[in-house]
């Protein structure tokens, strides 16, 4: 395996904390401390356009392709739906006054993580508020679906991971997972496993057939992992974290295959907080503290 970066973003004023795509394959949207909602193009690495300013820092964003909208959450302020290309603020709702971490869809629901411990669920074509799910009296700070059990995977602060069923929202299995915060969580492509890591800087694999059991246990970075994705084929995976480091494993064996540092590959100079992997020439894309955003060639 061979890594090139091959390209860095810059613009931001603040932290970069999170990275998600637009549904094509070479587009998506940055956020992060400075408040600042760019759009990219890995075409165009000079041409980042602001779609939304907002007056806190945004840890969570999701694209709805259906409706082609941008769903940002703001810190202290609930969720504002936006039209991106018109850079229009299309709808707003006031959740509460504490940050949201994480927004997944499933089906026609909108699943919101907070950090007073609730998961709000919102339905996407009424724009209203559904259920509250009080889940832990810590942080919700990642969310999970798994289409294959209709299931979904929170991680919080109080080291747990809990799953639910995404229809009747109902907690279905508490995992004692990790020895503090779980910052992400993640399903394979084909939904065999959940993988988890966080603080305890451990990649942890859960056999999702066998009703959860533990299967790996990896002491992966220095630091705390901060994010996980796979590679649009599955047959990677990648860790970002708090290390200064990106690891890419093979998703089969679970086996450590290239370590991007800044020594080895003019890496990050602070925390790696969010990795999104696109479909365009294989790339892989990551943000960090440092306020760049850089693409990586995975060969």
């Amino acid at each position: 395996m061979n890594i090139r970066k091959i390209d860095t973003f810059s613009g931001h004023r603040d932290c970069v904390y999170t990275l998600i795509s637009d549904h094509t394959p070479q587009g998506f949207y940055s956020a992060g401390g400075d408040g600042l909602v760019v759009k990219w193009d890995l075409q165009r690495p000079d041409l980042g356009e602001v779609v939304a300013r907002l007056g806190a820092s945004v840890y969570a964003l999701a694209y709805h392709p259906e409706e082609h909208t941008l769903w940002i959450g703001q810190n202290f302020e609930g969720i504002q739906k936006i039209d991106p290309a018109g850079k229009a603020v299309i709808a707003s709702l006031k959740l509460s006054s504490v940050p949201i971490f994480d927004i997944q869809f499933f089906g026609e629901k909108a699943w919101v993580a907070q950090g007073d411990g609730v998961i709000v669920v919102l339905d996407v074509p009424s724009f209203s508020v559904q259920k509250h799910i009080k889940a832990s009296a810590k942080s919700v700070r990642t969310l999970a679906v798994n289409p294959a059990t209709g299931e979904i995977a929170a991680g919080f602060s109080d080291w747990t991971v809990s799953i639910f069923d995404a229809d009747g929202f109902l907690l279905k299995k508490t995992l004692r997972a990790h020895d503090n915060s779980v910052f992400t969580v993640r399903y394979s492509p084909d939904g065999r496993y959940l993988l988890t890591a966080g603080r305890d800087a451990h990649l942890k694999v859960w056999d999702v057939q066998q009703g959860y059991e533990l299967r790996e246990d990896i002491p992966a970075h220095l630091f705390a992992i901060n994010h996980l994705t796979y590679s649009p084929d599955g047959r990677w995976l990648a860790t970002g974290s708090m290390d200064k480091s990106i690891k890419v494993w093979d998703a089969g064996t679970f086996r450590l295959r290239k370590v991007i540092d800044r020594a080895r590959h003019a890496g990050h100079g602070t925390s790696v907080n969010k990795l999104l992997w696109k479909e365009h020439q294989n790339r892989l894309v990551s943000c960090s503290d440092d306020r760049m955003i850089s693409v990586w060639e995975v060969e």
